[in-house]
C-alpha cells in the first residue's frame, strides 16, 4: 500500500510539474519595433540607368583607300591625339596620294585625247562638206547634159553615185563629231572623279570641336568598301550633352518631354545633376521578352565635368509632395496575427479581408493582401488607395486606416483623420530575448508558432 500511495505522489508531482511548465508565461516576451509619423518633403520618382552621350558628335571617315602618310597638328601645334581642340575645315590626316595622282594624270590625257577627236572629226566633215559640193557640181552638170552622145549612161550613173555618197558622208561625219563630244564629257567626269579622289586623300574636319576618339595611326592602312572607314570621331559641343536612357515600357507612361529629371554619376558621388527629358525614340527594342523605349534628356555641360560615355543614374520627377505626413513603406507591409489585434477588433473588416480562407488566420509577420504590397512610385494621389497601419493599445495593437499617396520607394505619403504629426506606428517585431537570454529580432515575414 506505502508503494501504491508513493507511486502517485510521484505521478501527481510530475502532472503538476508538467502543467506549471506548460502554463508558465512566456520567457520572451514580445516587443515591436516603431516609427514615428513625419512631416517633410516627398519626391515620387522612377529610375533607370542611362549612359552620357555628346550631343551632336560626327564620324569622319576614308572614302578612299591608302596608308596614312601623316597625322595633322591641333590648335596646339602637337599632333592630332584624343583631346585635340580642331577647327573646321584643318587637315586631321593624309593618305598616300601617289597613286590618285596617276589616276589624275591618266585622267587629263584622256580628256586631251578626246578634245583632238573632237578636232579630227570637225576637219574630216571639212572635207566631207569639200567633197560634196565636187560632187554636186559634177551631178548637176550631169542632169543637163544627160544620157546622150556628150555624156555616157555609165558616167551619168557615177556622178549620180558620187553625190548621194558625199551625201552621206556629210550625216556621218556629223555623227562622228556628236561622238567625239560624248568622248570628252566622259574624259571629263573621270578627270572629276580622279580630282575628287585626290583630295579625299586629304581628311579634314568638317566642324568646330574636340577629338573624342581617334582610330587611326600614321602607317595604316585604311580600306574604303561598302561602309566608310572610320578615323575620328568629333564632338561639337561639349558644353551640352545628352544622356540616353533605357525605359521599361511598364513606365513609359509616365515619361513626356520637358520632365524634368536628376541624375548622378559615379564620377562625382554627391553631386546632382538636372536635366530635362527631350524627346522619347519610338523605335522600341526587345530583350528578355522585356519592351524598352530610349528617352533622350538634354543636359547643361558648362561646366565640363560630365564626361562622353560616364553611366547616369536617372531620377524621372513623377510628383513632387511638399510638407505632408509620411510614414517608411514598410509600417504599410506590416500585418499582426489574430491574437495580437485587440479583442474588439478581431472581428473587423480589416481582419476578414486578411484571411485567405474561412477558420484561418495569417501568422505573424505575414502582409494584408490589400495594403502591404510593395507600391511602385505613382505621380498621382488615388482616393481608392488605402491602407492599414497598426498602433500598439495596451498588450495589443489597433488598426488605424489611412490614404495612401505619393511614394518614392521608401517613405509613403499617408492622410486621415486619425493621422497626426509624431504618431508612433508599427513597422514590425522584436523579442526581448531569445531561449538562450540573448536579444533577437524577428523577421515579419517568418512565421511564429506558439506553445500549446
Amino acid at each position: 500500500m506505502k508503494k501504491v500511495i508513493l507511486f502517485l505522489v510521484v505521478v501527481g508531482v510530475i502532472a503538476a510539474c508538467a502543467v506549471w511548465y506548460l502554463r508558465r508565461p512566456n520567457s520572451s516576451a514580445m516587443a515591436f519595433r516603431t516609427v514615428t509619423i513625419e512631416r517633410g518633403d516627398l519626391l515620387a520618382t522612377i529610375s533607370a540607368t542611362g549612359t552620357v552621350e555628346p550631343e551632336e558628335a560626327i564620324d569622319v571617315g576614308a572614302q578612299v583607300t591608302g596608308k596614312i602618310k601623316t597625322i595633322g597638328k591641333a590648335k596646339d601645334g602637337n599632333e592630332i591625339d584624343y583631346g585635340s581642340m580642331v577647327d573646321e575645315g584643318m587637315v586631321l590626316a593624309q593618305i598616300d596620294d601617289s597613286l590618285y595622282a596617276a589616276e589624275l594624270a591618266s585622267a587629263e590625257a584622256g580628256l586631251q585625247q578626246a578634245k583632238a577627236e573632237e578636232l579630227k572629226s570637225r576637219a574630216d566633215l571639212e572635207q566631207l562638206q569639200a567633197k560634196l559640193y565636187q560632187a554636186q557640181r559634177d551631178w548637176d552638170r550631169a542632169q543637163k547634159l544627160g544620157p546622150s552622145e556628150a555624156l555616157a549612161q555609165s558616167s551619168y550613173d557615177s556622178y549620180k553615185s558620187a553625190y548621194e555618197v558625199a551625201k552621206a558622208n556629210i550625216t556621218v561625219g556629223q555623227a562622228n563629231i556628236t561622238q567625239a563630244q560624248a568622248s570628252i564629257a566622259s574624259a571629263q567626269a573621270s578627270l572629276d572623279k580622279a580630282k575628287r579622289n585626290l583630295g579625299y586623300c586629304t581628311i579634314v574636319s568638317p566642324v568646330k570641336g574636340i577629338i573624342i576618339d581617334r582610330r587611326v595611326n600614321m602607317g595604316q592602312t585604311v580600306v574604303s568598301s561598302m561602309s566608310t572607314s572610320s578615323l575620328f570621331l568629333i564632338a561639337k559641343d561639349l558644353t551640352k550633352m545628352q544622356i540616353w536612357v533605357a525605359v521599361n515600357e511598364a513606365d513609359i507612361g509616365y515619361i513626356y518631354a520637358g520632365q524634368p529629371v536628376s541624375f548622378t554619376v559615379t564620377a562625382f558621388p554627391g553631386r546632382v545633376f538636372k536635366g530635362q527629358v527631350s524627346k522619347i525614340r519610338l523605335n522600341a527594342t526587345m530583350t528578355q521578352n522585356v519592351v524598352n523605349y530610349v528617352v533622350e534628356i538634354n543636359t547643361d555641360n558648362s561646366d565640363g565635368k560630365l564626361l562622353p560615355y560616364l553611366t547616369a543614374d536617372i531620377r524621372f520627377e513623377l510628383n513632387r509632395r511638399d510638407n505632408v505626413l509620411q510614414v517608411p513603406s514598410a509600417a504599410l507591409r506590416w500585418f499582426p496575427a489574430t491574437e495580437q489585434v485587440s479583442p474588439e477588433f478581431r472581428d473587423s473588416e480589416i481582419m476578414k479581408n486578411a484571411v485567405d480562407s474561412p477558420g484561418s488566420t495569417r501568422p505573424q509577420g505575414s502582409r494584408d493582401s490589400r495594403a502591404s504590397q510593395t507600391r511602385k512610385p505613382s505621380p498621382e494621389v488615388n482616393a481608392q488607395n488605402q491602407g492599414v497601419l497598426w498602433v500598439q493599445s495596451g498588450d495589443f495593437v489597433k488598426p488605424l486606416p489611412v490614404q495612401v499617396g505619393a511614394a518614392d520607394g521608401i517613405m509613403t505619403e499617408i492622410s486621415g483623420p486619425e493621422v497626426q504629426e509624431g504618431l508612433a506606428v508599427i513597422t514590425g517585431e522584436q523579442t526581448s530575448q531569445d531561449d538562450d537570454g540573448n536579444s533577437a529580432t524577428t523577421s515579419p515575414f517568418t512565421p511564429q508558432f506558439r506553445r500549446r
